[in-house]
């Protein structure tokens, strides 16, 4: 892709994500993740009324007057996008493919992220970490971001997302907001969201085309795994072919809803064929 091609993509999908971002999403997404909590910003002498529980027993006791603790509402916030930018993201049977979807989903989150001043950071993954772009502000940062998800191409096509989640705690040491963006065709990644989730404030984004849910009767079609490259004959008029594919795919859907629920994380799911934006408003609705 030539710069004028991609620019124009760039400026394309800024325009309909940021105007989605400033009129629907700002305020939902305010009110949804309002802050890490309170910090302790300076002690003061103990009036009557003050909550005996922050008193500072320490100062108390050196000056011998009672002191009491002043806290703030902490607002600045840290969202990390986790974008998986494997082989199967390629796929789509209708207008668009799946990580044309998923870029568009975190622009718009970006956005939102930047209305409400925020710092806004970017991991690719495969199965190794492709790319990892630190947390910053401001509209520059966020277009390089959407430039990032047009244009970069992997090393890999496989998936790997407990890597990519093992890396995240490894640079993420202060609570981030995370949303994990995915088809979730994986597995063994429960014991570490676990471990993320306990410190994060985890939502896992699943993007799918309702064509990879069940294999339609063609006859024998030669069909080719965009992670391995493998290709095959696979005589899809079989009942049992059929019946096999979707018990793989559903277990992995289960294996996905399973894992981020139980490790008290958010799940969104959303077709290509789907509006993604009712899919957020509704999501953050729940959760605001």
């Amino acid at each position: 892709m030539d710069t004028k091609e991609l620019l124009k993509k760039v400026r394309k999908i800024e325009i309909k994500t940021r105007r989605l971002s400033n009129h629907i999403f700002g305020g939902e997404y305010h009110s949804t993740f309002k802050g890490r909590g309170m910090t302790f910003s300076e002690v003061r002498e103990y009036q009557y009324g003050d909550d005996v529980r922050n008193i500072d027993w320490n100062v108390t006791a050196r000056y011998n007057e009672p002191y009491i603790k002043i806290f703030e509402e902490e607002r600045e916030l840290t969202m990390m996008l986790m974008v998986d930018i494997s082989g199967s993201e390629w796929f789509g049977t209708g207008e668009q493919f799946k990580n044309e979807i998923i870029t568009e989903i975190a622009a718009t989150l970006a956005f939102s992220a930047t209305q409400n001043n925020d710092k806004i950071g970017l991991i690719l993954f495969s199965d190794t970490i492709e790319l990892y772009i630190p947390p910053k502000k401001g509209r520059s940062h966020v277009l390089r971001i959407i430039r990032e998800l047009i244009e970069f191409e992997p090393k890999s096509k496989q998936t790997n997302i407990a890597e990519a989640l093992k890396f995240l705690s490894n640079v993420m040491k202060k609570k981030a907001i995370v949303f994990v963006l995915s088809d979730f065709i994986a597995d063994d990644y429960k014991q570490t969201l676990k471990i993320v989730a306990g410190k994060h404030d985890v939502t896992g984004i699943r993007v799918y085309d309702k064509r990879e849910e069940n294999i339609p009767n063609l006859g024998v079609v030669q069909m080719q795994d965009e992670e391995t490259g493998e290709l095959m004959l696979v005589n899809t008029s079989s009942k049992k072919v059929r019946t096999n594919y979707g018990k793989f795919y559903n277990e992995k859907v289960d294996y996905y809803k399973d894992s981020f629920t139980k490790s008290g994380a958010g799940v969104i799911d959303c077709r290509v064929d789907e509006s993604y934006v009712k899919k957020l408003l509704g999501y953050f609705k729940q959760r605001g």
